[in-house]
């Protein structure tokens, strides 16, 4: 099922069971029940209530909305590291030139064509990109530099490595879910609370009651998805892409987003 798709049911689903628990109440009320006043704590507690779980969700928005923006910069940080390396690395003759960029293109494309679904199934990075990455660290580390030239490229190469490698360790910890668990249970349970103080102030069945009613469920039902959505950085429909890799190397190309 589309996200997307879920998310359409999930907000008709809030709106349909305010709009239905409205209408069952006001069944069964009694006629000799005052309807037109509300008593001024409940007013001020629904007020309260609706304004604590606003901060809440607004810091949950932010949090998740953060996560996902370190995610991408940690790509960017990777994939602009590797493209250095190549670019440094035209100073060596062209035996070793070439033996690197066979290892930064054999590293970028498994990231691309493989890692990247791999991430979103597991949550987290695989060893084989993690061998073929050091594999591009011991052959630049292993030759020893045959003139000036080639000596002023080498630690900056290795220093790009050094930062590939910590961004991709910035990746790996950011792949799958970051919310925890009782931050979950808090937001729902804040909803159910919030939509549920609707009830306490008493609303009939009119139609502009009844679509504030419905439209403020929804309204709940789709932040709550958003949250949702942004709480995996690498394995959800507003996710982080691999287009930093692809658009510094597309030579590459046909890897997945």
């Amino acid at each position: 099922m589309s996200e997307w798709l879920a998310l359409a049911i999930a907000m008709s689903a809030a709106c349909a069971v305010v709009v239905a628990v409205v209408l069952l109440r006001h069944r069964r009320v009694s006629e000799d029940e005052d309807t037109d006043e509300t008593p001024d704590v409940i007013e001020y507690m629904t007020m309260m209530i609706g304004v604590v779980y606003a901060i809440v969700l607004g810091l949950a928005i932010a949090g998740v909305w953060e996560a996902r923006s370190a995610a991408q910069d940690d790509v960017f940080r990777e994939a602009q590291s590797l493209h250095e390396v190549s670019e440094r690395a035209q100073v060596y003759p062209v035996e070793f030139r070439d033996k690197v960029q066979a290892d930064v293109d054999a590293y970028v494309s498994y990231v691309v064509d493989v890692e990247w679904e791999y991430m979103r199934e597991h949550g987290e990075v695989s060893a084989r990109g993690t061998e073929l990455l050091d594999k591009l660290r011991q052959d630049v580390a292993t030759r020893t530099p045959a003139s000036d030239l080639e000596a002023q490229a080498y630690q900056p190469i290795v220093d790009r490595i050094s930062v590939a490698d910590d961004a991709r360790n910035a990746r790996g910890q950011n792949a799958g879910p970051t919310m925890p668990g009782v931050v979950w249970f808090g937001l729902i349970v804040g909803a159910v609370v919030t939509v549920g103080m609707v009830f306490a102030l008493q609303i009939r069945r009119s139609y502009r009651e009844l679509l504030l009613a419905g439209a403020f469920s929804a309204l709940i039902a789709f932040l709550l998805f958003l949250i949702w959505d942004f709480d995996d950085p690498f394995g959800r429909s507003v996710s982080v892409t691999t287009q930093p890799f692809t658009d510094l190397f597309p030579a590459l190309g046909g890897g997945q987003d």
